[in-house]
């Protein structure tokens, strides 16, 4: 007896130790969560942390671009935007090609009354064309926008030889002469967009040598050829927007040696050619999102040296090849965003040195690691799927996005009733189960063995109440900031001690509840079986266990290379669902809740059913039934208690866990739902169940309050007897007084009785 009795007290003991060390560590001013200054770190700074310029102090990620000045010189907030690669030429160029300061005076003598007319420059914006108007020669710029010109003849713009920008958008121009355009040798600048072009004829831009804007974007054109682009020597900038081409033809840049800018963005291109871009020499910038590309040969790119800005982004790739972008030694920006890309290689981004802006947003990178963007040092601004991943891109002064979808913007727990109910349920869990470690351990049960095994229990179920409250501890500490330490706090010690804890105390407490099951399931279903552990067999079973738990929480932290931050994947610090995760911690994680505790959760079912069939056959053979109606009914409802009770605990979970296996996307708030209101179920209602429900602990307690009243009557009785009794003694004392006093007369002072 002493001996269980010592057990049950250092398994307490070791929890109590457990918590003392969470809670110096908690403590501890661990670096991460601090600004450091240059009067303590180097000019280097650590992993996480940038630079305020050119001054010493270093500010965490997230303090870089929050719209608060954190510097002295205000360094954290500049160079905030990704304006890697061209982003913004194309508006300034068309705010200038239309905004143009000019006089009022006009320099046209022949020009429709409805136009406007600025020096050599003509605007007819919806005036009701229907053809191309009579002006003079020396016009510079021609604006007929928003007309009704539906067809292009032959030689329409052949008199304006002086001519530089036409602008001919929204005309649902529908057919173009293959010599419409002829004799404009200085055309600088066409529009054609938002029209109803459905193919161009080769040769129709022929003698637009010093052409270097060509605008063809919202027009259903199905296919264009090599020849199209005859004489286009001068071409800078093609934009073909929103069409409907299903194919590039090969080697596009032949005549169009100097073209800079392509933008192909919305059309059905399927593939793409290793010639297709092969002469394209002096291209600068490559838009080809919203298309339909599942396959990007090897050596597509190859050609591209002076590439700044690729958007393969909205395709269908699957698979890019490992030397893909091997050739782009300038690259500046790349955006693979929004493709069902299976896999990236460590080796995919090696050569580009001077990239500064990385989207892959909404792409699974199931075996990232830090190596992979560790040859990128001049990189910015990166975008992930899933906040997690900025952990591996510590260098990057911009990660996108800010948090996690288990937490808000601004706080670790974004709803209000998850920030009252985790201390509820912390307050729940801890009270209850230390109320039943001090009961039991007052109360003293005939089956010693079994006291111990639910005291065991309870200090597993208590170190999950602590667990809730250190979530809740740390949510104020991060209220109104927690994006700026989100990263932090998931990579910080604490987070992964917090999650070991809880892992700690989930398998333990499950692996305790099934021992207990299957020990009542012996006794009760085969009464007459010798298979019952001693005292000795149930001490070696209860060491075992907590071993079995510590090790299935503490395996995470033996290689971080094969687990990763197993606890540290959101800002619960539980691995309950990550669909990032990688094949070998997604492994371990769903041999744990679909091995372990499904199957768990499956003997205790099954016991609990074999149990009350068994105890209702027994009664049926006995003669009063009318009383062991009531007994069943009493053992059903408390056998359906502790089946329901751990059926709303586990079978989330296990939905959860089902679903990671399938691409399903799953919201990230549920996690926390289901780590503060589900998964402690169990936790809280264990000490109920197990103990303040039995009819030995009612009887105890029964029998404790009952000692309890008699001994506060028999007090309070003995009280009023000895006070007659006193009572009594007194007037008797003062009657023979009185009679002495009378007797002796005055010579004695004293009754001698006194």
């Amino acid at each position: 007896i002493a001996a269980t009795q010592l057990l049950s007290n250092l398994f307490c003991l070791q929890s109590t130790a457990m918590l003392l060390l969470l809670h110096l560590v908690i403590l501890l001013d661990i670096k991460e969560f601090i600004l450091t200054d240059g009067s303590s770190v180097s000019p280097l700074c650590q992993k996480g942390f940038f630079p305020c310029g050119n001054l010493t102090k270093c500010l965490p990620r997230a303090f870089h671009c929050d719209g608060v000045i954190d510097c002295e010189n205000g360094a954290d907030e500049e160079n905030c935007g990704d304006n890697s690669g061209w982003a913004s030429i194309f508006d300034t160029v068309h705010e200038n090609s239309n905004n143009m300061e000019l006089s009022q005076e006009c320099y046209l003598q022949q020009y429709p009354q409805s136009c406007t007319c600025k020096e050599t420059e003509l605007e007819c914006v919806n005036v009701h064309l229907k053809s191309v108007p009579r002006i003079s020669s020396n016009v510079t710029l021609l604006s007929l926008k928003k007309n009704k010109i539906h067809i292009l003849p032959d030689e329409a713009f052949i008199k304006y030889t002086e001519i530089k920008k036409i602008f001919l958008q929204y005309n649902c121009i529908k057919y173009i002469s293959r010599k419409t355009f002829y004799g404009l040798y200085k055309l600088q600048m066409l529009y054609l967009s938002h029209n109803c072009i459905t193919n161009l004829r080769p040769g129709v831009f022929k003698d637009l040598h010093e052409l270097s804007w060509l605008i063809l974007d919202d027009n259903p054109i199905t296919r264009i050829s090599q020849q199209l682009f005859i004489g286009l020597n001068s071409l800078f900038f093609l934009s073909m927007i929103n069409n409907h081409l299903e194919a590039l033809p090969k080697e596009m840049c032949n005549y169009m040696p100097h073209l800079n800018w392509m933008d192909l963005e919305g059309n059905r291109i399927k593939s793409l050619m290793n010639s297709t871009f092969l002469a394209c020499d002096e291209l600068t910038v490559l838009f080809l999102p919203r298309n339909q590309i599942d396959f990007v040969p090897d050596k597509t790119f190859s050609s591209l040296k002076n590439l700044g800005e690729l958007d393969l982004s909205n395709n269908l790739i699957v698979d890019l090849p490992h030397d893909v972008f091997k050739d782009l030694k300038r690259l500046q920006k790349l955006n693979l965003s929004y493709n069902p890309i299976s896999n990236l290689d460590e080796d995919h981004f090696k050569s580009l040195k001077y990239l500064q802006s990385l989207d892959l947003e909404k792409i699974e990178i199931p075996n990232i690691n830090p190596r992979m963007f560790q040859h990128m040092r001049n990189l910015s601004h990166i975008y992930f799927k899933n906040f997690r991943y900025c952990s591996y891109a510590p260098r990057v002064r911009i990660c996108v996005p800010l948090t996690d979808g288990i937490s808000s913007f601004e706080d670790l727990l974004a709803n209000n009733i998850l920030r009252i109910f985790v201390w509820v349920i912390a307050f729940i869990t801890c009270f209850g189960n230390l109320f039943v470690i001090g009961m039991r351990s007052f109360i003293r049960a005939e089956n010693k063995t079994h006291a111990m095994s639910i005291k065991i229990l309870c200090c597993a179920d208590c170190l999950m109440g602590v667990y809730l409250f250190f979530i809740g501890f740390f949510d104020i500490k991060y209220r109104g900031q927690y994006q700026k330490y989100a990263l932090l706090w998931m990579e910080s010690l604490q987070c992964r001690l917090m999650g070991f804890l809880a892992m700690l105390s989930t398998e333990v407490s499950v692996l305790l509840l099934t021992y207990l099951t299957l020990e009542k399931y012996v006794v009760i279903v085969f009464p007459f079986s010798n298979i019952r552990p001693g005292k000795r067999q149930t001490l070696i079973i209860l060491v075992c266990i907590w071993i079995v738990g510590f090790l299935i929480a503490i395996i995470p932290f033996w290689s971080e290379e094969f687990f990763g931050n197993f606890y540290g994947k959101n800002g619960v610090c539980f691995p309950l669902y990550d669909q990032t995760e990688d094949f070998r911690s997604k492994g371990y994680s769903l041999g744990i809740f679909l091995g372990v505790n499904l199957l768990a959760f499956l003997l205790i079912v099954f016991s609990y059913i074999s149990m009350f069939c068994s105890i209702q056959k027994t009664t049926l053979q006995t003669s009063n039934m009318r009383i062991h109606v009531g007994r069943d009914v009493a053992l059903a409802n408390r056998f359906f208690f502790i089946v329901f009770s751990d059926a709303i605990c586990w079978i989330p979970v296990f939905v959860i866990k089902i679903l990671s296996l399938f691409p399903v996307e799953i919201p990230g708030t549920i996690t926390s739902w289901i780590v503060i209101f589900f998964l402690p179920i169990n936790s809280a209602l264990n000490p109920i169940l197990y103990t303040l429900t039995t009819s030995f602990f009612k009887d105890k307690l029964k029998q404790l309050i009952h000692k309890h009243r008699r001994r506060s009557i028999f007090k309070s009785e003995k009280k009023s007897l000895s006070t007659s009794i006193v009572w009594t003694n007194d007037s008797s004392s003062l009657k023979l007084g009185v009679l002495n006093k009378v007797t002796l007369g005055d010579s004695i002072t004293k009754p001698t009785c006194l």
